[in-house]
C-alpha cells in the first residue's frame, strides 16, 4: 500500500530547507518557511513539472515522515533538517 500525502499538510514543503533553486525562490528557501509554489490548499503548483527541484521529486511521503498529523510530520522533518544541517564552527 502507498502512504498518500495528508490533505492541507504541506510540511515537507515547509521544515525542510532546499539549497537548489525553485521557480519564485531563485536561491533556494530556508527551513520553516513556506514554499511560494504552494496553492492555497496547500499543493505543489509545479508538481511532475521539470523544474520542481530534483529534492523534492524524491521525498516521497511515508508514515515515518508525516506521522498522525500535521504537527508531528513538522516535528519530525524540523528534527531531521537540524541533525543534517552543516556544522558552522
Amino acid at each position: 500500500m502507498t502512504f498518500q500525502c495528508r490533505p492541507l499538510c504541506a510540511a515537507c514543503c515547509t521544515a525542510p530547507s532546499i539549497s537548489s533553486p525553485i521557480p519564485g525562490m531563485p536561491n533556494g528557501k530556508p527551513a520553516g518557511v513556506a514554499c511560494i509554489q504552494l496553492d492555497e490548499k496547500l499543493s505543489c503548483k509545479i508538481f511532475g513539472q521539470p523544474e520542481r527541484p530534483a529534492v523534492c521529486a524524491g521525498l516521497k511521503p511515508s508514515f515515518e515522515m508525516c506521522g498522525n498529523s500535521k504537527t508531528e510530520a513538522m516535528l519530525y522533518l524540523t528534527q531531521l533538517e537540524i541533525m543534517t544541517a552543516p556544522q558552522v564552527f
